[in-house]
């Protein structure tokens, strides 16, 4: 049985408030046509299939095409709710779903019931693990200790390595979380939103023992814990800390005995991001920037005084510059003197200008442009006043 691991799918979200829908569109078109191609038996989706709660109507029919596109491509489909998605909006007819070969687990206890598929070698198990809040599901277990999730996964698995023992063929498992490994935390970006307050909750690897594969989520870069344990990362780039990072999943090979193989598929990038970083000019006219010129850009601009107006002058040539940071080659190290100092010693209208500039331009004054427009903006005023 061939099965391709994919996880966050963020249906819906932007990039920099720029929507997303038809880049993740052209990739999820790819996806399609790597199960025709490849003939994949089963698309996994480990959680945060939409990025709200509350998806608008263009996010549903991009998720409803896609869904179609797959099931006539010959693959199954089993979906997993992460902690961006509404379960009960995910799930909303689930069970009708599931008569076309979708899949779609939202239900806190759904793992215990697993989807069976069976190839030539015979069945095997798909145990789908919902993101589970720690304090929504508690209630559920009241002589259960579950404060963490490491806690609340420990107990899920345990129930379906019981249910693994008792039920004869090969097993899967689907989850959304921070699963332990020092990959996996690296491949972390600022997109992801902690899942739990304050800070990350960690579940150790060793809690996926069982499984002949367990795919994750949540991890927006590709991962291995282990040979058997997986983060496929998202389809899209949503960070700039992503950049360079490979898109696509995981396409895990079940035979007679368990896992076979595991290799790796990509998936296109519609659009790329880059950070450039050097001086405004050096941007806009050095040759080597050309190639550059249609990715999502960061601009990271070095020269010693921010550029008036910088990112309207960046859209001459990155149309499609999102983010802009300055960053000075130099910084000048601190005199000490406070602005309340520097304003007492000034002896004139000029140097307390000049003293404002410094500063709050890291140490650097006036220009000579500066300068004189200045004097002549005082000149006026003091005309100005003189005849009043």
């Amino acid at each position: 049985m061939k099965i391709l691991h994919t996880s966050d799918w963020h249906i819906g979200r932007t990039f920099h408030t720029h929507p997303t829908l038809d880049n993740l569109g052209t990739v999820l078109a790819a996806l399609v046509e790597t199960v025709r191609d490849r003939a994949i038996d089963v698309v996994l989706v480990a959680g945060d299939v939409f990025d709200h709660a509350m998806p608008s109507k263009e996010s549903y029919a991009v998720l409803t095409t896609v869904l179609r596109d797959l099931k006539e491509a010959g693959a199954a489909v089993v979906m997993t709710s992460g902690n961006h998605d509404s379960a009960a909006r995910l799930g909303f007819q689930s069970e009708w779903a599931s008569l076309a070969g979708i899949h779609v687990v939202t239900g806190h206890d759904q793992y215990l019931h697993p989807i069976t598929l069976t190839d030539e070698h015979g069945p095997v198990h798909f145990y789908g693990i919902p993101y589970l809040e720690p304090v929504l599901v508690r209630h559920f277990h009241p002589g259960v200790r579950l404060k963490t999730h490491e806690q609340v996964l420990g107990f899920a698995m345990h129930q379906i390595q019981q249910d693994i023992a008792a039920r004869p063929g090969r097993s899967v498992v689907l989850s959304h979380c921070f699963a332990a490994g020092g990959v996996a935390l690296s491949e972390a970006s600022e997109v992801e939103r902690d899942i739990t307050v304050g800070g990350l909750d960690v579940v150790p690897l060793g809690v996926f023992d069982g499984p002949d594969y367990v795919a994750l989520g949540h991890i927006h870069g590709r991962a291995r814990l282990s040979e058997r344990v997986r983060y496929s990362g998202a389809p899209l780039h949503y960070s700039f800390s992503e950049a360079g990072k490979p898109r696509g999943g995981w396409l895990a090979t079940l035979d007679a005995g368990g896992l076979g193989s595991v290799d790796w598929v990509d998936l296109p990038v519609p659009r790329r991001l880059s950070v450039l970083e050097g001086a405004i000019d050096d941007l806009l006219h050095d040759e080597r920037y050309e190639d550059h010129e249609d990715d999502w850009v960061k601009a990271i601009l070095t020269d010693q005084v921010r550029p008036l107006d910088a990112m309207r002058t960046l859209h001459t040539r990155f149309p499609h510059c999102v983010a802009l940071e300055h960053r000075p080659a130099i910084t000048l190290e601190a005199d000490g003197a406070t602005y309340a100092e520097r304003i007492r010693e000034a002896t004139g209208d000029p140097e307390i200008v000049a003293g404002f500039l410094s500063f709050v331009r890291n140490g650097v004054g006036p220009s000579e442009f500066e300068t004189a427009l200045v004097a002549e903006l005082l000149a006026q005023q003091g005309v100005a006043e003189a005849n009043s």
